[in-house]
């Protein structure tokens, strides 16, 4: 059973590596719990290869605060019935909290936790007066294995208490589906595309970006993929700094689109302030594209600079500018970096590799009764 805040038709990093994992793993039969939020999508729904229940009355915000309580009778429900190996919890969320106390009323079952989080130490420490950090050390004390996709994230886990079994597995990309026979287009050092996807939050420095672009000739573009509570406050910027023809907002892009945009762009750039990884980077990389990023969170894991990408400084417009500029004028930098970074990620970041590896590690152990 998967305990999961939100899911499919909502989407980010972790819905996309629950998806990516289960549908891989046509052995194993995964159910999953998780927060209506929206009154037009059914209760019950195959997704993938996952049976869905969704719980709630269709409120955004209702839906998640009551998930705890509604969610752990669902699941004693169905534990009863379906007589789980396993809870498999993501992320220390609303959703996990029902796997928690479900638990409390029925003979253990086996939590895996997989940290996902890509939020600040500050927003994960002190937002909502101090009950984020609170949930984490709950979750911590009652977890019987623990996953996460970065060594940013078992680091905070350690700190926080964990002194169980842990194991690092990285979100990955479908690499085939990145490097299609599309050909990208030739790096035209007369036209340069910067491209980005993700939300328009605080934490993934967009700003930053449209700062540095005054900095930069004014043939290069900026492309902004995705949606969030930035988009007038980043518009308005666009506007004020009379960037409107050079930076292009294209709102939200299906999962499915992304690699066209990718491989019609130049260089990937998100000058995050955290992430507990980010797939969009390593998928820019199976692009492809040469990647510009801060030496935050779980980005270190994979990006080394000069390497795999180049780092920029956080919160900082002409450090960015400085990279954007090497990659434009050092040919042999910039061939280097795309040429390592796409050898990396089919080595260690494909979705078959990854899939495998919980299987192994984490998903056979439990079946066994290995995980308690």
């Amino acid at each position: 059973m998967i305990f999961s805040t939100s899911y499919y038709p909502f989407v980010g990093g972790a819905e996309v590596a629950v998806k990516e994992i289960t549908d891989r793993l046509a052995d194993i039969q995964f159910d999953l719990i998780t927060a209506k939020q929206k009154d037009n999508l059914p209760e019950v729904e195959k997704v993938g290869s996952i049976n869905v229940y969704r719980l709630g009355s269709g409120s955004p915000l209702l839906d998640k605060v009551f998930l705890p309580f509604h969610g752990a009778i669902f699941a004693l429900r169905l534990n009863k019935k379906n007589h789980y190996d396993s809870f498999w919890c993501i992320m220390a969320t609303f959703a996990s909290g029902a796997a928690y106390i479900a638990n409390f009323f029925q003979k253990k079952v086996p939590i895996i936790l997989t940290l996902q989080e890509g939020d600040s130490e500050g927003h994960l420490r002190y937002r909502w007066l101090g009950l984020i950090n609170l949930s984490w050390r709950l979750a911590l004390k009652r977890t019987s294995l623990l996953t996460t996709i970065s060594t940013y994230l078992l680091n905070r886990a350690r700190k926080l208490g964990y002194t169980g079994e842990a194991i690092i597995i990285p979100n990955g990309v479908d690499v085939k589906k990145f490097t299609t026979d599309v050909l990208s287009r030739a790096f035209d050092k007369n036209g340069i595309t910067l491209i980005t996807t993700s939300r328009l939050v605080e934490k993934n420095g967009i700003g930053d970006v449209i700062e540095a672009l005054p900095l930069l000739p004014d043939n290069v573009k900026f492309h902004i993929l995705g949606t969030g509570p930035l988009e007038n406050n980043l518009k308005f910027k666009i506007e004020n700094l009379k960037l409107k023809g050079r930076v292009e907002m294209l709102g939200f892009v299906d999962q499915e689109k992304i690699p066209d945009y990718l491989h019609h762009a130049d260089i990937f750039i998100r000058p995050s302030l955290s992430e507990g990884m980010g797939i969009s980077f390593i998928e820019a990389m199976a692009a492809g594209l040469p990647v510009i990023a801060t030496p935050v969170g779980g980005i270190v894991d994979f990006l080394r600079d000069g390497e795999t990408g180049l780092f920029c400084e956080v919160k900082n417009p002409e450090s960015i500018a400085k990279q954007v500029l090497r990659l434009i004028e050092d040919d042999v930098l910039r061939k280097t970096i795309v040429e390592n970074a796409k050898k990396m990620v089919k080595e260690k970041y494909d979705w078959d590799l990854i899939a495998n590896e919980m299987k192994e590690k984490i998903f056979d152990p439990a079946i066994a009764g290995q995980v308690r």
